[in-house]
């Protein structure tokens, strides 16, 4: 082989490497404490039926990932200065919306992996916390940090996988009835109309909403794989996120399935480790600190890491000092946490923020997608533009919908 071949090979090893870490790094930022417990909550209410909200919101996450990470890559820019090309001052707004949400998020990553510690060793949530963000800043300040991160989210995401695949082994849940619910929604108009579409909606904001559909792209954007000779590994390894976040999303149902329906009361204060424990016993439980605290920690990363990326290209000295404010954005969510405790109402009105800049931003991205300043030569593909287009119309539905309710709460 010669010199020339093998710096082709290792390029192309190299690029797939990125890809894998990019696409571990957004299902690892979605799959969080809020996932694991909002997983829970619509497996205790739906049962086998929630089989079909996962497997549309994974349709739908799909489609938003591809548009996003396609012509963010394209255009090699961030979301935030695609927004400032559709409309100057809007890539402003939307990154003040993608900071205060992803600190609102990062306040209850920290807790998770403080309660996660708590499951393992006892620990109280002050020393729990500290560690976690410790661990969570060391990784910023590895020289390498796009290879650093990108092992940390493989590895603890390998480590949920296998974890969550044991506890589904152990409970033995009903996997065939869940593949039937899964389709027959599909088989009747009946069944469509009565199904619980803010289920679905809400999987989806929880998954690709915020900060989380963009750490993948803006991480490949920093690893300079960017411009339309890259496009189908672009495209491959967005689909990865989605598959690597929606597997996950059902073996956690499949666990807590086989656990609800023992009949078994699970403790809603801690949901995760109950219903492990209720499953599998002792190492269940323990299990349970494992995966919630894997799932909290490289969420804090990848809040962390996406929201001060949006700051970069705005603010001059935010790109200098970029690994100094990652790590200040993580001393900041842990001193919320441990100092005053999860400020209820901030979070609340964040979350709600949050719901509406998947619309947003996806909004933006759609109509930069046929701005030839932004995507030159690159011709979007029809049938993406428009199941977009309706996807923004459902999420924006949602998301004032939400926020509509959190206002009157403060009146």
């Amino acid at each position: 082989m010669s010199e020339l071949e093998k710096t082709q090979e290792r390029s192309r090893s190299e690029t797939l490497s990125v890809l894998l870490g990019a696409a571990f790094l957004m299902a690892t930022s979605a799959i969080g404490p809020g996932f694991l417990t909002q997983t829970i909550s619509f497996t205790n209410e739906l049962k086998a039926t929630f089989a079909f909200a996962i497997l549309l919101s994974i349709l739908i996450d799909i489609v938003v990932q591809l548009n996003i990470w396609r012509i963010l890559a394209v255009s090699g820019m961030r979301a935030q200065d695609v927004a400032n090309k559709v409309l100057p001052g809007l890539g402003y707004f939307l990154a003040f919306a993608v900071a205060l949400g992803g600190l609102a998020f990062n306040v209850g990553n920290v807790g998770g992996a403080a309660l996660g510690f708590e499951v393992l060793f006892g620990s109280e949530q002050v020393v729990g916390a500290s560690i976690s963000a410790a661990i969570a800043i060391t990784i910023f300040l590895w020289k390498d940090l796009g290879k650093a991160m990108d092992k940390f989210t493989q590895i603890l995401g390998f480590l949920m996988l296998a974890l969550v695949f044991y506890v589904v082994f152990v409970t033995k849940p009903p996997v065939m009835e869940t593949v039937h619910e899964m389709v027959k929604p599909f088989t009747s108009m009946d069944l469509l109309k009565e199904y619980k579409w803010l289920v679905v909606l809400t999987l989806v904001g929880g998954t690709v909403g915020g900060y989380i559909t963009f750490s993948g792209a803006h991480r490949i954007i920093d690893a300079g794989i960017t411009g339309k000779e890259n496009i189908r590994q672009i495209s491959r390894g967005s689909i990865n996120g989605i598959a690597i976040t929606g597997v996950m999303r059902y073996l956690l149902f499949l666990a807590f399935l086989g656990v609800v329906l023992l009949g078994t009361e699970i403790d809603m204060s801690n949901p995760v480790a109950s219903a492990f424990k209720i499953g599998a016993g002792e190492m269940g439980f323990r299990i349970a600190g494992v995966v919630l605290w894997a799932a909290a920690i490289t969420s804090v990363v990848g809040a962390s890491y996406t929201s001060v990326s949006f700051l970069r290209t705005l603010f001059g000295v935010v790109d200098k000092y970029y690994r100094f404010w990652i790590i200040g954005f993580i001393i900041a969510s842990t001193s919320i946490l441990t100092l005053v405790g999860r400020p209820v109402k901030l979070l609340i009105v964040a979350g709600s923020l949050n719901g509406l800049i998947l619309p947003l931003s996806l909004s933006c991205v759609l109509l930069a997608a046929y701005k030839k300043e932004v995507v030159k030569d690159y011709v979007h593909p029809m049938w993406m533009t428009l199941l977009g287009w309706v996807i923004v119309v459902f999420t924006a539905w949602m998301g004032f919908n939400s926020f509509a309710g959190i206002v009157k709460l403060f009146q």
